[in-house]
């Protein structure tokens, strides 16, 4: 099943068209990467070692709030990851489902975020980032209550293909958004909050999901997706969409509420209003372009990244671990518990790792890890089917899984 969720990369139109835009602007010498974040600043605002920006310790209390309620989206995404692993027993027994038919409900969801994704560049330029986020949760609302309420798999699939399109849609605009609100100097650690929430999601959901009947998961699923959707209307929207929209008076205003309300903001202000009259001067660029030898390398590096990610092993580990467990002769409470306790802890390093260590050596780390975890779990089921070192094979198993989850949360 090739996946399209944690941090869903499907390769979207929208977004490549945004990159071959941005490539092809570069090369005409004109600066799109233009900061956040501005480069003067008001008397109360405090500036970094290096004059950056604001510092950590004087980030806006707006920006924050902001951030926490779009990220909730991002918490939303990972319980919907994160359900069919405690859930496949009760599910199978209540409604008395093969193997065949749970894998089918495991794996819809892959395929509505798929649909989600490629519709949500559109939906997220054309009305907005606050109102896709909106819509994306109706989406998944609606998605849990047919879980919740099932009394054949038909429902169930069509409540597990809701919620997919509702977390296709959240894993574009939840990332853009928080990247667009948020100063230069803060982007890369903000943006990794959205990996941290779905891992807070995903684990919670595992944990819940050990002492609570599968039909109560679903509704407690509904929670996370009210708060956000009720809060919503009390954030700003994204300045740099106000800009493109032609809201300008509003993306001035937004981009002051975001900033604080003592900062300077005129100097970013004009380099968005500049960025986007630049942007939108240029033609409209189409797919096709992307496989111009000049772009090979970075199309390459960016695809190639996306295939990692998604055929990684990390789909079958994700949805089924529990599985895993039982088959492997581990106790499922401990496996679940154990996960929990690695995952959270692993993201947040990540996150605090990634404007320090870099991106590249992240990724390397990530890779050799999962490759080590995916080693150790096929190791495990080999050994078992020999019969041959049975007391070690199930340690190999939970090494393996949890060796993964620590290298792919990073």
């Amino acid at each position: 099943m090739v996946n399209a969720i944690d941090q869903l990369s499907v390769l979207k139109p929208s977004f490549l068209c945004f990159a071959f835009h941005r490539t092809q602007s570069m090369d005409n010498k004109t600066d799109f990467s233009s900061p956040l974040l501005p480069t003067s600043y008001g008397p109360n605002d405090a500036v970094d070692s290096q004059g950056k920006g604001p510092s950590s310790s004087s980030i806006p209390t707006t920006l924050i709030i902001t951030t926490l309620v779009a990220v909730f989206g991002s918490y939303v995404f990972g319980s919907a990851i994160g359900y069919s692993s405690p859930t496949q027993s009760a599910i199978m027994r209540d409604l008395n489902l093969g193997v065949a038919q749970y894998s089918i409900f495991g794996s819809i969801l892959t395929i509505g975020a798929m649909i989600g994704a490629v519709v949500s560049g559109r939906i997220a330029d054309y009305a907005g980032r606050r109102v896709a986020m909106g819509f994306s949760q109706v989406f998944c609302i609606l998605g849990w209550l047919a879980i919740t309420f099932s009394k054949v798999a038909w429902w169930l699939y069509v409540g597990r293909l809701l919620v997919g399109c509702g977390i296709g849609l959240l894993s574009y605009v939840v990332p853009v958004y928080v990247a667009e609100i948020t100063p230069k100097n803060l982007r890369g650690a903000f943006t990794a909050v959205h990996q941290l929430m779905i891992c807070c999601g995903m684990s919670l959901t595992y944990l819940i999901g050990a002492y609570v009947n599968w039909r109560i998961l679903a509704t407690i699923g509904i929670i996370p997706c009210l708060v956000q959707l009720l809060s919503l209307p009390f954030i700003p929207d994204s300045p740099r969409w106000l800009a493109k929209a032609g809201r300008l008076k509003e993306s001035d205003s937004a981009l002051q509420r975001l900033r604080g309300k003592n900062a300077d903001v005129y100097q970013e202000a004009t380099e968005i209003r500049d960025h986007t009259e630049a942007f939108q001067k240029q033609t409209e660029a189409s797919i096709i372009g992307l496989f111009q030898m000049q772009y090979l390398k970075s199309l390459t590096v960016g695809v190639g990244l996306m295939i990692l990610q998604q055929f990684g092993g990390i789909n079958g580990i994700v949805f089924y671990a529990n599985s895993i467990f039982i088959s492997s002769g581990f106790s499922e409470s401990i496996g679940t518990i154990a996960i929990v306790a690695v995952k959270i802890p692993m993201t947040t390093i990540g996150v605090l790792l990634m404007d320090k260590s870099g991106r590249r050596p992240l990724l390397l780390v990530s890779a050799v890890g999962t490759c080590v975890g995916c080693f150790l779990a096929a190791l495990s089921f080999v050994l078992q089917d020999l019969h041959k070192w049975k007391g070690v094979s199930p340690i190999l198993a939970l090494v393996g899984v949890l060796r993964h989850r620590i290298g792919f949360n990073i």
